[in-house]
C-alpha cells in the first residue's frame, strides 16, 4: 500500500519531468532499445547523505518498471562517503534502466545535495534548542523535492504556500498602511485555525505586533545584539523566528536563547551539488 501512495503522490511530477525528453520524438529509436536486464547500483561521487529515493524508484516505475520502495526505503537518509559503491541494487530491463537514468540521477542528486546541506545546519544547531527551517525559496516546479530533501537532512519546514500561515511582509505593512492595518486585514480572512506571523524590523514594530496578539514573531535582519534586544520582550506563549542571510558560517552567531527558529533559503537556493552515477552490469 505505502509504494501505491508514493507512486500516486508523485506520478504527476513524474510525468512532468519525463515530457522534456520527449518519449514520443524518436519510436525507432526507443523500440530498438534491448529489454535484457541489467544489475543496476549507485555509485556515490561526494559524501552526501542519501535522499530522494522515492523519486528515484518512481522515475523507472512510470516507465514500466515494477521498483518496491520498501525495498529502498532502509537507505534514504544515509551518510555515504566519496567514491563508495552504495549497496542498493536492483535489476531493470536495460531500455527502462537507460531511459530513466538522468531523471531520476537528476531528482536523486537535487534531494541529496540539500539533505546534506541541511544536515550542516542541523548538526551546529544541535542541543541550543533553535529549530532550522526552510523557506518558500525553491525551484519552480520542485518544492515538495525540495522541502522533503530539508527534513530528511534535518531540518524543518515552513510554510509550504502562502496560506498554510498568514505572513505579514514589509510589503503588506507598507500597502495597508502599518502593522496593525496588515495584521486586520489578514484576520477579516476569519481562517479560524491559520496563524498569523509578523515580520518585523526593529522593537517598535515588535511592541505593536504582541500588543494585537500576534502568536509568531520573525526578526528580520536583526544582529545579534538586537535579538538579545528583542527576547526580553518575548512573552512564554510567542515564538521568535530569525530570518535574513543567516548562513552556515555565521549561524553560530544567531543560536541565542530564547530564538525559536532560524529560517534560511540558503537550504534550497544555494546548497552545493553532489554527485552520483548509475551503474549496470548484464546478469
Amino acid at each position: 500500500m505505502t509504494n501505491l501512495l508514493i507512486n500516486k503522490a508523485l506520478q504527476e511530477s513524474i510525468a512532468d519531468y519525463f515530457k522534456e525528453d520527449d518519449l514520443s520524438r524518436n519510436l525507432n529509436y526507443i523500440q530498438s532499445l534491448p529489454s535484457d536486464e541489467v544489475q543496476c547500483r549507485l555509485k556515490i561521487k561526494d559524501d552526501m547523505i542519501l535522499c530522494g529515493l522515492p523519486y528515484f524508484v518512481e522515475s523507472f516505475n512510470y516507465l514500466g518498471a515494477n521498483l518496491k520502495y520498501e525495498d529502498f526505503k532502509k537507505y534514504e537518509g544515509r551518510q555515504y562517503q566519496k567514491d563508495e559503491m552504495a549497496e542498493i541494487h536492483f535489476t531493470l530491463p536495460f531500455s527502462i534502466a537507460l531511459t530513466g537514468e538522468r531523471i531520476a540521477l537528476n531528482l536523486i542528486q537535487r534531494a541529496s545535495s540539500i539533505a546534506t546541506y541541511t544536515n550542516k545546519f542541523a548538526v551546529m544547531a544541535k542541543g541550543s534548542g533553535v529549530k532550522i527551517l526552510d523557506t518558500r525559496k525553491t525551484l519552480p516546479g520542485y518544492r515538495a523535492l525540495e522541502k522533503y530533501a530539508v527534513v530528511t537532512g534535518g531540518g524543518n519546514n515552513h510554510r509550504f504556500g502562502q496560506s498554510d500561515m498568514w505572513m505579514v511582509k514589509d510589503n503588506h505593512k507598507s500597502f495597508f498602511g502599518g502593522v496593525k492595518e496588515a495584521i486586520d486585514f489578514f484576520k477579516s480572512k476569519n481562517s479560524f485555525y491559520t496563524p498569523i506571523e509578523v515580520e518585523i524590523h526593529d522593537l517598535s514594530e515588535l511592541k505593536l505586533a504582541l500588543n494585537e496578539g500576534v502568536k509568531h514573531i520573525m526578526l528580520d535582519n536583526f544582529s545579534p545584539d538586537e535579538i538579545r534586544e528583542a527576547v526580553k520582550e518575548k512573552p512564554s506563549d510567542v515564538t521568535f523566528e530569525v530570518s535574513g542571510g543567516v548562513r552556515l558560517n555565521t549561524l553560530e552567531k544567531y543560536l541565542i536563547e530564547g530564538v525559536d527558529a532560524i529560517s534560511i533559503g540558503a537550504l534550497t537556493y544555494d546548497a552545493p551539488a553532489v554527485d552520483l552515477s548509475l551503474k549496470y552490469s548484464r546478469g
